[in-house]
């Protein structure tokens, strides 16, 4: 099987994968519980946190858009936003998000010119711009916690402060080896060319107003049933990801809630869970999917009058 069919297959394993996590994911809750759980959020409530939901996608986007910078083949935003959202909004679904949503990059960054050596780059730099994201907003909300008290963790002021310190520590790391280093870093088998200080930064600023959407969505709805603070939330989430992220759930399905209902334990809050999973991972794959499919068809409508005319 050659390289191209490979990926081909992997796009349809991904979007069947999907289809059938969408129907097991819903499965959990019957439609009444999930119509009452969100008819308990008022309207506003539910745009304002699906507002943060979209500026999420546009910041996954930005991730794109400095990634093929990265690999030495700028695209447009619009490009990059079509490619990162169809991508994610199944990777996100799916699980292994290397993989999966990689998979789907592939068969748009391939079209538009990157070669298979750029496109992993694209998707190295873009799992780079995750961590620092969620180390970023980690570390700053364990310092802007009321007194320096990492309450929302059980640590003490002192020992809040130190691991936010050393949390930031990385990114920082990063920042001066990419303003430092003007040559391939290698360990093992593994190579890694630091990108321009230009470059690191925007990860830092895409990668954390990113994450911080993602908590401002989920404080939306929480604000619903509790007075829970910003900074408590977004220390739950930061845990929650790093959880779903170790566990390899695909989207982190039961893992995201457990966690956030042991921090944040609160009469209706898995009904504020349910409408986050909904709007964040539902409604983007809903649309990726057919997104996907219709790229598919347009990109082979493109390629048979090629293949014709070379023929003839």
């Amino acid at each position: 099987m050659t390289r191209r069919h490979l990926f081909k297959l992997l796009v349809v394993v991904a979007v069947v994968v999907a289809a059938v996590i969408v129907y097991r994911s819903l499965g959990r809750y019957t439609w009444e519980e999930v119509r009452i759980s969100v008819a308990a959020i008022p309207l506003s409530n539910l745009l304002s946190a699906f507002g943060f939901v979209i500026a999420s996608y546009v910041c996954l986007s930005g991730f794109d858009w400095l990634a093929v910078r990265y690999a030495g083949k700028p695209l447009s935003f619009p490009r990059t936003l079509l490619a990162s959202f169809t991508a994610l909004s199944i990777g996100h679904n799916v699980g292994m998000a290397a993989l999966s949503s990689g998979a789907v990059r592939y068969r748009f960054y391939s079209r538009w010119g990157l070669s298979p050596e750029q496109v992993a780059k694209v998707i190295v730099f873009c799992g780079f711009t995750v961590a620092i994201g969620l180390e970023m907003l980690a570390g700053i909300a364990l310092l802007s916690s009321p007194n320096g008290r990492g309450d929302m963790l059980g640590l003490s002021g002192t020992a809040s402060v130190v691991l936010a310190l050393v949390i930031l520590s990385l990114p920082g790391s990063y920042l001066i080896i990419c303003w430092r280093v003007r040559r391939s870093l290698v360990i093992g088998r593994w190579s890694f060319d630091p990108p321009p200080l230009r470059l690191a930064l925007g990860q830092v600023v895409v990668g954390t107003l990113n994450f911080a959407c993602v908590a401002g969505a989920i404080h939306q709805l929480l604000l619903a049933v509790s007075e829970v603070r910003f900074l408590e939330v977004a220390t739950a989430y930061v845990t929650s990801n790093i959880a779903a992220l170790i566990s390899h759930v695909p989207g982190g399905l039961g893992v995201l809630e457990a966690t956030m209902l042991g921090l944040l334990p609160a009469s209706g809050t898995i009904g504020a869970l349910v409408a986050f999973r909904v709007l964040y991972f539902f409604v983007p794959l809903l649309i990726g999917v057919p997104t996907l499919i219709a790229s598919e068809a347009y990109f082979r409508r493109r390629q048979t009058p090629l293949t014709e005319q070379t023929a003839a």
